[in-house]
């Protein structure tokens, strides 16, 4: 019985090991001068709203999955973005410690940036996030940050959506409409759809919670035949939204255990990180996580839908 204990315990010792050997930090190469001067000359010099106290982001990018290369570039544009303006300080984190109910208390929202495949250690850390919702606090996700909390579905559920394939990839320029044309959270791209280069997630139907809950901000516009592309070549794709009268959001906002949600699908690309308004839409959407802009989280499916706003040619 002994002998069995011991091999039991090397298993998930060993197994334990080569989860956390998944992630190595070395593999988020810096962000060049260049690359930072595009991010200082794109960011907005003002909030839109005065904080309503100090206050402090953390910012967490562990992936167990796919490592996107935009991560140095998402850190230090939000770590700026607020230094700049004078919405929030923020710390950047990669291990999992950092998620304990007295380390949280410092923290006003957590941002996660292209996380993959977060594995919480324990109930303990999965707590922790719940309860600093709980205290009326904001998360929110910058694009892989819905390809995560495949075990945690409390978790899932927070974003909103979970990864299910990228049918519009990092190379193609896509139209996007605004759903919400004069939501506050859409200012920054002055009531029109807009055309921008990034790579954008479908979500699987049965985790994506919809317009039930969540507020539609910004979503593809599918009537564009360069976005209807990648789904034109898939006769099971296209069926799947034509006929199922699907559409694909890409930023959105919501209520959840008593805090604030805000997400947004851009951030693939690194040069998303240095487009002016997708910055503003940021900064917008994590002032509402914070607290500080006031913004209306009325599910889309209670609300009368204004027109939605779509992009000119690009």
């Amino acid at each position: 019985m002994k002998r069995k204990i011991f091999a039991l315990t090397v298993i998930v010792m060993f197994t334990t090991s080569i989860a956390d050997a998944a992630w190595d930090r070395n593999r988020i190469k810096p962000l060049s001068d260049e690359k930072k001067a595009k991010v200082q000359e794109a960011l907005p010099s003002k909030s839109l709203a005065k904080p309503k106290k100090a206050r402090r982001v953390l910012i967490f990018y562990r992936c167990e999955g796919f490592v996107h290369s935009s991560i140095s570039a998402g850190n230090y544009a939000i770590k700026e973005l607020g230094k700049k303006t004078g919405a929030f300080e923020a710390d950047i984190a990669d291990e999992y410690s950092v998620f304990t109910k007295d380390n949280l208390k410092k923290y006003d929202a957590i941002l996660f940036n292209n996380t993959t495949h977060l594995m919480l250690k324990s109930d303990d850390q999965r707590n922790a996030i719940i309860d600093f919702m709980n205290q009326g606090k904001g998360v929110a996700g910058i694009h892989a940050a819905s390809d995560n909390f495949y075990k945690w579905k409390a978790g899932a559920r927070m974003v909103g959506g979970q990864f299910d394939g990228h049918p519009w990839g990092s190379g193609g320029t896509w139209s996007f409409k605004l759903d919400d044309p004069k939501h506050i959270l859409n200012r920054a791209f002055k009531g029109k759809g807009f055309w921008h280069k990034d790579e954008i997630y479908q979500y699987k139907p049965g985790t994506f919670v919809g317009g039930d809950e969540i507020r539609v901000l910004i979503s593809l516009d599918l009537s564009k035949s360069q976005t209807m592309g990648p789904l034109n070549r898939n006769e099971g794709l296209k069926k799947q939204y034509t006929e199922g009268d699907r559409y694909v959001p890409v930023s959105w906002l919501r209520k959840f255990e008593g805090g604030r949600v805000f997400y947004t699908n851009l951030g693939h690309n690194e040069s998303t990180f240095w487009n002016s308004s997708v910055m503003k839409h940021c900064l917008d959407g994590l002032q509402y996580a914070l607290g500080d802009l006031a913004a209306d989280a009325t599910p889309s499916s209670k609300i009368k839908r204004s027109s939605a706003l779509a992009p000119s040619k690009p």
